[in-house]
């Protein structure tokens, strides 16, 4: 499972990719996963939202009581100095899907504590998939995953100290 080479690879053709334009939040468990994957630490920063947008949680009163910490910031995984993710590549995600954290998995659906969304995040260009595909089946992300990584993700954040 994981994202095709060709859909990620038209995507970055055309636009930033998700991996390049967002700060990506690791939950306690990402990090140990992540651990065992790199057998380092050196992975992740303490950081406040690039994006001052991603403060106004007001839809995942969650968010804002676990993840933030009273500076604003919270932990997130390291960029090159081009804002890319740390772990990408040129051909795509150097972490098996099992081991990336829970809201790079989760993506492009949008949730909050409550559930999955039925929208998307818009972001992803549709556009270019083939007719009558969906990009749940271009990417590989079945419902049933989908609502496990939401459950790991909700439950791993409050363990946030």
């Amino acid at each position: 499972m994981g994202i095709p080479k060709i859909l990620c690879a038209d995507c970055s053709a055309h636009q930033k990719t998700c991996c390049q334009k967002r700060d990506i939040y690791l939950t306690p468990g990402d990090v140990e996963r992540i651990k065992k994957f790199t057998l380092t630490e050196n992975f992740y920063e303490f950081r406040t939202p690039s994006d001052p947008s991603y403060m106004e949680t007001d839809d995942d009163p969650m968010w804002s009581e676990h993840v933030f910490r009273s500076d604003s910031s919270r932990r997130v995984l390291k960029q090159d100095p081009f804002g890319n993710c740390a772990f990408l590549t040129k051909n795509g995600c150097a972490m098996a899907i099992n081991e990336r954290p829970l809201v790079c998995r989760l993506h492009p659906y949008d949730y909050n504590a409550d559930g999955l969304y039925e929208r998307l995040i818009p972001e992803c260009p549709v556009y270019l998939l083939d007719p009558g595909t969906t990009l749940q089946e271009a990417i590989g992300l079945d419902l049933n995953h989908a609502f496990q990584w939401h459950h790991m993700l909700y439950s791993e954040i409050v363990l946030e100290k």
